[in-house]
């Protein structure tokens, strides 16, 4: 007889076990991951197959193909991703998602504590990064084994019960209005648990004793594979609009595969039953189907693998399709970079590989800021005021970004759940978005201190326009130097740094001692003498700070 009140917190219970499991799992294989996460999302390029490849690698590592999706919504909108990247790797996290099914596919719930037992001590008192993580996977594997052992034994006592049977004889999948029905069921508890995953749990363990047939779990996990687009749906909101299209594109994909499947289910769900060993309606002795999840896995392995597949080489065509699904607005304004959703909902080491990329997409910024000011110090050039007002929007945008990326790294080291390297990587970068707003404040300082010689009409000796825009070049190149760091792993030596460092610092000295000379002799007003000052410290400090903004990219925390 069943009892409904402790079916339903036995299966809660179980189903809360199972994704707290699969959080641990994500935590601890991002920890494990290092910076190769960062190094995918940096790998990008317009190549569809390289982008789906790293949907791949990502979920894998994050183990939810909703976090990527999210992922890839933020990047897009921040304009570090184009629209047919974003798609693939959207593609790619459909296809590993699908690992989530074969974890869950392994017999072995009856060891769930066991693994837990191994594993939960390391986790507690090791002080070593990696023996934790390490010890943290056994025992996220322990609670999601464990976890969707409860369930399934929760809901043992549905396969006896006349009411739930009579149901399922409406939704087994046999005909196209079942077939709906279960898709449209498995669509809307994914859009309200917010997890595809958890619904794969929910949908195997009811399987695996019998509740539901194979037909019936395959039509759930088609709604399921809909059901979790409406995360990056929910993301895209006030988003850019290419942001917009990149979720769209992951609906419509799942909606079309999706359909096209319905239109030949049967012969869908045979070609799966002949695909995988065993039958999945074959019943153990204690009552139980062993083989039906290895079913639900194939079935939800193989229709992703093959939409994306075929979907690969239309990636345009899809991209034309969201285009003219979601419009440009006239007027519409291009919003500056955004994050994605609360840091909260954001893994540790995917927010931290946000901050590096809207790091470099600052550093682009600052080093026009830079080129803009030396060409707005050239008095002969036509137009030159042009180079005044790009300084200004860029300082006004880094300032912007900086405020942004310090916000967003605060919150999300909040969360707790960051290794002490993931932190010290992550204030890092806080410091790095620090030292490049300073670069772009003295940059307009610097355009500053020429529009007052333009306003009062004043002028320098040759020779203190020529000291003046050398250093600035030797400046700007330091800069360019340093910025290497952003760019690939084989950065420049900081000994060689140092020494280019204290080369400028003796050339702004031979500087400041012409100028005292040129003083002396008269040959400079008081307004002007200031001036020059002026410009030459703001030169020496954008130098300072390029030295710290080395330092920044470059920390490695002190040895214990």
């Amino acid at each position: 007889m069943i009892e409904p009140f402790k079916m339903g917190y036995t299966a809660i219970g179980g189903l809360g076990v199972f994704i707290l499991g699969m959080k641990y799992l994500s935590d601890s294989l991002q920890m494990l991951s290092g910076g190769l996460i960062r190094k995918a999302i940096s790998s990008m390029t317009t190549n569809r197959f390289l982008a789906v490849l790293v949907g791949i690698f990502v979920t894998c590592f994050v183990q939810s193909s909703s976090i990527t999706t999210i992922m890839v919504v933020g990047l897009t909108n921040a304009g570090l991703m184009q629209l047919t990247q974003a798609i693939g790797v959207i593609l790619g996290a459909n296809v590993g998602t699908t690992i989530t099914g074969w974890i869950l596919a392994i017999q072995i719930g009856k060891y769930g504590l066991l693994l837990i037992a191994l594993g939960v001590f390391p986790m507690l008192f090791s002080k070593n990064d990696t023996v934790s993580a390490s010890a943290k996977i056994l025992v996220a594997l322990g609670l999601i084994f464990f976890g969707l052992e409860i369930m399934s034994d929760a809901f043992k006592p549905l396969r006896k019960d006349e009411g739930f049977m009579n149901l399922m004889l409406t939704l087994d999948g046999r005909t196209l209005l079942s077939v709906l029905g279960c898709v449209a069921i498995g669509c809307l508890m994914t859009m309200v648990v917010q997890s595809s995953s958890a619904m794969l749990g929910i949908t195997i363990a009811l399987a695996a004793t019998g509740a539901i047939p194979l037909y019936t779990a395959i039509a759930l996990v088609m709604g399921e594979n809909i059901g979790t687009t409406i995360t990056a749906q929910f993301a895209s909101i006030g988003g850019t609009i290419t942001a917009r299209r990149a979720a769209m594109a992951h609906t419509v994909f799942n909606v079309l595969g999706v359909v096209i499947i319905i239109s030949f289910f049967s012969t869908y769900v045979e070609m799966i039953e002949k695909f995988v060993p065993g039958v999945s309606s074959f019943i153990d002795s204690q009552g139980n189907h062993p083989y039906i999840a290895a079913h639900i896995a194939m079935g939800h392995t193989f229709f992703n693998v093959t939409a994306t597949l075929v979907m690969l080489p239309f990636l345009g065509h899809l991209a034309k399709l969201v285009t003219r699904m979601v419009p440009e607005k006239e007027g519409a304004v291009k919003g500056a970079f955004k994050y994605i959703g609360a840091p909260g909902t954001i893994p540790v080491s995917m927010g931290i590989s946000m901050v590096f990329e809207e790091l470099r997409r600052m550093q682009t910024r600052v080093h026009k800021a830079l080129r803009h000011a030396g060409s707005y110090l050239q008095r002969d050039l036509k137009g030159r005021d042009r180079f005044y007002r790009k300084v200004a929007a860029l300082e006004d945008e880094t300032d912007i970004m900086q405020h942004e990326i310090t916000t967003f790294v605060v919150t999300l080291m909040q969360s707790g759940n960051a290794s002490n390297s993931q932190s010290d990587r992550a204030y890092s970068y806080v410091r790095a978005a620090d030292e490049l707003e300073s670069i772009a404040d003295y940059a307009a300082s610097l355009c500053s201190y020429m529009k007052r010689l333009d306003k009062y009409e004043l002028d320098f000796s040759q020779e203190a326009w020529k000291d003046l825009l050398d250093y600035h070049r030797e400046v700007f190149a330091f800069f360019i130097l340093v910025c290497n760091d952003f760019k690939n792993e084989d950065v420049v030596s900081s000994r060689k740094i140092y020494d280019e460092a204290r080369r400028l610092n003796d050339l702004a000295d031979a500087i400041r001692d012409n100028h005292l000379k040129r003083m002396k002799a008269g040959s400079c007003g008081a307004l002007p003498a200031l001036t020059f000052s002026d410009m030459a410290v703001a030169l020496r400090r954008i130098k300072n700070h390029t030295v710290n903004l080395h330092e920044a990219l470059f920390y490695k925390p002190p040895a214990a």
